[in-house]
């Protein structure tokens, strides 16, 4: 009986083992899935602290800057003239060099003469025929009026005189406006540059026949100094503009198609006298001295117009200006590095610049590159600082 109670004891020892260490895991799994579930206060007693958002910023400053308004032009010669014949006749020589610049008065191209001489010439004789029978007649009317003073001749004969006389002397006039015509269309023969400018490409050459009805010219000459830029604005800025035309002359600057390179300066001429209802815009017409020939016609350009100065205004990147719930907003860098939201007010861009009206306060630092990363009282570490005025990073 002792033997049977022994052998019984010793097999529920390890059962007993097993299910104490069954125990311990399950208490320890459990905490473990109490304490990763916890709020995370309960696992750390302080939080990590926040890591610096990196920023560029910009000083702001009190400075003047210019207003301007810019539209897309074309640039006009100051004058083009198509050189066409003015007779008919075949063209005898092209004595102009594509390309070449001309004074008024040039001789660009000649017709054959030889018809238009003749012309004149015989023009000149009737005249002097007409004059030789005027002298005649003359002498014969007073003869007549001698005779018919004494009784020897009537006056019949006195006045049929008189009136041959004076359709000689009709005639006589007759022939000179036939010599002017004449004349006129034998300097047609040679064909001059009716103003400065440069010459285009030859589209008739010598040995043609021209004529004066002919629709195609013999060549373009374009007048490019001075040339004109013809451009568009919007319609709202007509009150701006003509306030500033009230204060005296405009001054217009040509850019190249990138806007990035100043070809040329100039004034503003004039604003076309109706807006285009379509398009909402103005035109505007601006010259230019040219003396480089930096325009060339036809040429697309930016034409800059200056419309104002403001002084002593605070402005800023256009970068630094984002777009809150609340309107326009900066972010503004306070003294302890942190990021702070500022709701502006904007007036007109100035240049690279737009003006700020409200908002902001001389020599205050505004991000311009790194928003995405800030939130209110967030730190910052700044890698860029630019200055407004010079607008250098420094």
């Amino acid at each position: 009986m002792e033997i049977t109670r022994v052998s019984s004891g010793r097999h529920r020892r390890p059962r007993v083992v097993l299910l104490v260490s069954f125990l311990i895991l399950a208490a320890a799994a459990a905490g473990y899935w109490y304490w990763a579930s916890a709020p995370e206060p309960a696992r750390a007693a302080r939080p990590p602290a926040r890591i610096p958002a990196p920023v560029s910023v910009a000083v702001v400053t009190r400075q003047d800057r210019p207003v301007f308004a810019t539209g897309l032009g074309t640039v006009q010669a100051s004058s083009t003239v198509r050189i066409h014949a003015q007779i008919d006749g075949k063209l005898q020589e092209v004595l102009f060099t594509e390309g070449q610049h001309v004074k008024k008065g040039d001789v660009l191209a000649k017709i054959d003469p030889r018809l238009f001489q003749a012309a004149l010439d015989q023009a000149k004789a009737k005249k002097a025929q007409d004059a030789a029978m005027l002298i005649a007649a003359e002498k014969d009317l007073v003869r007549s009026k001698s005779l018919a003073s004494r009784d020897f001749g009537s006056q019949q004969n006195v006045d049929q005189q008189q009136a041959k006389v004076d359709q000689l002397k009709a005639s006589i006039v007759a022939n000179e406006a036939a010599i002017e015509t004449a004349q006129t269309q034998f300097d047609y023969t040679t064909i001059t540059a009716p103003s400065d400018g440069r010459i285009g490409i030859r589209l008739v050459d010598a040995g043609n026949l021209v004529r004066a009805s002919d629709s195609g010219s013999i060549a373009t000459l374009m007048l490019t100094r001075p040339s004109a830029v013809v451009f568009t604005l919007p319609a709202r800025l007509l009150g701006e503009v003509r306030r500033a035309l009230a204060r005296g002359p405009v001054e217009v600057t040509a850019y190249d198609q990138d806007n990035r390179r100043a070809l040329s300066t100039g004034m503003l001429l004039l604003v076309d006298n109706a807006v285009d209802q379509a398009s909402g815009t103005i035109r505007l017409k601006a010259m230019f001295a040219n003396d480089e020939d930096e325009l060339w016609p036809g040429e697309s350009v930016n034409a800059r117009l200056l419309l104002e100065t403001r002084n002593n205004v605070l402005a800023v990147p256009p970068t630094a200006i984002q777009r809150g719930p609340q309107g326009l907003v900066a972010w503004v860098i306070t003294a302890n590095n942190t990021a702070e939201p500022r709701v502006i007010e904007v007036g007109p861009t100035a240049g690279n610049l737009v003006i700020v009206t409200s908002g902001l306060n001389d020599g205050e630092r505004v991000v311009i590159d790194g928003h995405y990363k800030l939130a209110r009282n967030a730190p910052v570490t700044i890698t860029t600082s630019a200055s407004v005025a010079s607008g250098g990073a420094k």
